[in-house]
């Protein structure tokens, strides 16, 4: 198993340029979607938890009505943000377009 590593800022501001909606510093990262239903939005947190289960890596879900955020961080490095959390953040933008979610207002 390779060992995970926290991400330096300036690795973290190069992730951050390709995530778009996603913002946060070196402790975490978060994004909120919005889903063009309730039902959607739930589905959405279905898929992301599948994905976060067959990576071993779990995001923190908050689901207020259609708007979804998810917010990201690796334990195993003190409570830094690592590739894992970026890697993991990339599936849920996929996920989220996939289910035709978008940015909030």
């Amino acid at each position: 198993m390779e060992a995970v590593e926290a991400l330096a800022e300036e690795e973290l501001a190069a992730a951050l340029g390709t995530l778009a909606g996603w913002s946060g510093d070196i402790h975490e990262i978060r994004r909120t979607v919005v889903a063009p239903s309730f039902l959607e939005g739930l589905a959405i947190v279905q898929a992301v938890g599948v994905a976060a289960e067959a990576a071993n890596h779990h995001p923190d879900i908050d689901i207020r009505w259609r708007k979804v955020t998810f917010a990201l961080t690796t334990h195993d490095v003190g409570g830094r943000v690592s590739g894992l959390d970026v890697a993991l953040a990339g599936t849920i933008d996929a996920i989220a377009a996939e289910h035709g979610a978008g940015q909030p207002d």
